[in-house]
């Protein structure tokens, strides 16, 4: 596996691929790989004739009491995986070389970066927009993927791809989840053993929903209280941001659910704030 650290030589080594009728598959992470990580990874070689994996936990998407310093980054042990899953390529810049002195830009998606996550985390999505255009530019990707768990993230990555014209198919792949059902994240390390436990709330609160749905409930005023109904049950979750029924295209939170519907969560169990959720394309009779 070749490392490449530096954007210019990442930016020649894609062109002459290209050149070469070579597709390139491009899975961006910020680390601390998990089996989520690696499910992008197989998705991509398959698709793909080059895989190129990079790792860069990005400072502009953290606000200033968030765990930028704390986030966990395990650069060896990703460096093994990386080598042991047939990854060509992994770019691994530091902050200068991505956002070397002077740099001015960002980047914002009106409309869809203010909902949810983002009415919680203030510049979060701008900072992702941001270093996702970068990174898209610099490795230059036939394809792009992304996990569903962060289903807001990629409805916004596709939505600027689209409105920047950026050569590139986003790739929306599906949650990968623990055996009792909740999302793999390089956060669930901040858990201790019972908030690792209570954390399997979400999981319950999102099928329950999705169950009542696929039964025939139409309202989702009621849908939205049965959510909160399990996630308040659990006492070690100390705050419900969201948890409700959500267009899937606007993020606009619903009041009857008569199509396609994404449903989604926000707490924090103890410091930890964890994400989840379901999209439902077929929604009862």
């Amino acid at each position: 596996m070749e490392i490449i650290r530096i954007p210019r030589i990442m930016q020649e080594t894609s062109k002459r691929a290209l050149l070469r009728g070579r597709t390139i598959g491009f899975v961006p992470t910020m680390g601390a790989l998990h089996e989520g990580h690696m499910s992008l990874i197989r998705a991509c070689r398959q698709e793909n004739d080059i895989t190129v994996v990079s790792i860069f936990v990005n400072p502009t998407q953290f606000g200033p009491h968030e765990d930028f310093e704390k986030y966990p980054r395990d650069p060896e042990g990703d460096i093994n995986k990386l080598t042991d899953a047939g990854v060509d390529t992994l770019y691994l810049p530091d902050t200068a070389s991505m956002y070397p002195e002077g740099f001015r830009t960002s980047v914002v998606v009106n409309g869809l970066s203010d909902k949810l996550c983002g009415a919680f985390r203030p510049g979060h999505f701008s900072g992702v927009a941001t270093v996702v255009t970068k990174l898209l530019n610099i490795v230059m990707p036939t394809r792009a993927y992304f996990g569903q768990k962060d289903y807001q993230q990629s409805l916004i990555i596709k939505r600027l791809v689209s409105d920047l014209n950026i050569p590139v198919e986003i790739v929306t792949c599906p949650t990968v989840r623990e055996h009792d059902g909740l999302a793999m994240s390089s956060r669930n390390q901040y858990l201790n053993p019972d908030e690792r436990k209570a954390a399997t709330a979400i999981y319950k609160c999102l099928s329950s929903a999705a169950e009542k749905i696929k039964s025939g409930e139409k309202n989702a005023v009621r849908i939205k209280e049965l959510m909160n109904e399990i996630l308040s049950s659990e006492p070690l979750i100390k705050e419900i941001q969201y948890a409700s029924a959500y267009d899937p295209e606007t993020l606009d939170e619903l009041q009857r659910i008569d199509s396609k519907v994404l449903l989604a969560v926000a707490v924090k169990i103890g410091q930890t704030r964890l994400i989840d959720n379901i999209l439902l394309e077929e929604t009862g009779s």
